[in-house]
């Protein structure tokens, strides 16, 4: 069993993998978790998205990203949170309906343990900033439909700020109602085209 609970099926090695790639929404989750109150984290998620991904295996710093994210479908479980957070005070999805992400880099390739650093420029309302995801190649298979997928996992931590998303609270025992820091996780399902 891997450290995540899960058994993983045999796959293809990762250099069987070149070719461009569809991210397939259905199967994968964009998410992010923020501190609340200084106590708890809260995690939500975005559930409208498309993307394209081109894997070269035999460069992979060639590699490339290029993701679209409709903002409005973020999801935190809490229908009053959700729509502050897509009010003026976070996203204000009504002026910017979309965030994007164009990976700019490949880094720090470790093939044999499948592991990657992915650079890109992540645009939140009418900011770009950089953004560095450690990524994890979980494995690939074809499908009973005769599909190719590929399965990658991905981690960064982003400071809100950097993106003018300062709303905040204070709290009366100090501290803020929301964290700068955010952190974010990717499960992300491939089928090449």
């Amino acid at each position: 069993m891997s450290d995540t609970g899960f058994d993983k099926a045999p796959s293809e090695a990762i250099t069987d993998l070149s070719g461009t790639y569809a991210v397939d929404a259905s199967h994968t989750r964009l998410g992010f978790q923020a501190r609340h109150a200084m106590v708890t984290n809260v995690r939500g998620s975005f559930g409208e998205f498309e993307g394209t991904v081109v894997i070269d295996a035999a460069e992979p710093t060639n590699s490339k990203v290029d993701l679209t994210i409709q903002v409005a479908s973020v999801s935190t479980g809490s229908a009053d949170r959700d729509g502050h957070l897509r009010s003026g005070d976070f996203f204000d999805v009504e002026n910017y309906p979309t965030w994007t992400f164009t990976s700019t880099s490949v880094e720090d390739v470790d093939q044999a343990a499948g592991t990657f650093v992915l650079v890109g420029d992540l645009t939140i309302r009418t900011i770009t900033k950089p953004v560095r995801i450690d990524v994890t190649f979980d494995g690939s298979a074809k499908d009973p439909f005769g599909n190719l997928r590929a399965g990658f996992e991905g981690k960064a931590v982003v400071n809100r700020k950097d993106w003018d998303l300062t709303w905040n609270a204070a709290l009366e025992t100090g501290g803020v109602l929301v964290s700068e820091k955010i952190k974010l996780d990717f499960d992300v399902s491939l089928v090449k085209s």
